[in-house]
């Protein structure tokens, strides 16, 4: 029997090292996993999709995607045949945005985001912003991997910019009920994880290990 192709792709920024955790048996899938790259000049977000998706090398794979990465597989899936595409901890429309992201795309204040500060975590890490925050400062100095300042400000004006109002509904989309990025309240027709936060693939990898591998056969 051929193994299913399951491509995996991180979040805004993120190497695919938040994976590293996650298994699926190897008698049935096989896990291929995808990196950010530099985008070119103006190249907007369906464009980059397209070059992305020109990596996939196999027929129908299913597309697993995190936060920002979720996004993009839902873009990829405009130019390639899928099996399924999954979304984690993400959105399927803007309409599942934030008030302050919606408030962000009206007044551009988007574009004042300082990215070089994410450029640079260790020197911010340095200072003490209280426990929780200086956890997750820890998490994004591990996998945080793309520290280009124009990645980052295009990332940044893709999300909060991105059109879709209709959602797909052949995406299966996994979202924590402690989501602080894309609150549940705004989220529509999703398996709900109790507990589960916005990096939930970090510290809920049991829950996925055991339920992606049923997720994608059904």
């Amino acid at each position: 029997m051929n193994r299913i192709p399951v491509y995996f792709m991180p979040g805004l920024a993120a190497s695919s090292a938040i994976f590293e955790k996650i298994s699926l048996p190897e008698n049935d899938f096989e896990m291929i996993l995808l990196e950010w790259e530099i985008p070119l000049d103006n190249e907007t977000l369906p464009q980059y999709a397209k070059r992305i998706s020109d990596k996939i090398v196999h027929p129908n794979p299913v597309l697993i995607g995190v936060s920002f990465g979720g996004i993009l597989v839902q873009e990829m899936a405009q130019f390639i045949n899928v099996r399924k595409v999954i979304i984690i901890s993400s959105v399927k429309t803007s309409l599942e945005f934030p008030l302050r992201m919606k408030v962000a795309k009206t007044t551009k204040a988007y574009k004042l985001i300082p990215t070089t500060l994410l450029a640079n975590i260790e020197s911010l890490s340095q200072f003490s912003f209280g426990e929780k925050i200086n956890q997750r400062l820890k998490l994004y100095e591990k996998f945080l991997r793309v520290r280009d300042k124009r990645y980052l400000d295009w990332a940044v004006e893709q999300i909060i910019l991105w059109e879709r109002t209709l959602a797909d509904e052949n995406v299966i989309h996994i979202h924590g009920d402690q989501d602080d990025v894309f609150p549940i309240k705004n989220i529509q027709n999703c398996i709900v994880i109790k507990g589960g936060t916005h990096v939930m693939i970090l510290n809920k990898f049991k829950w996925f290990n055991e339920n992606l591998p049923k997720i994608i056969l059904e």
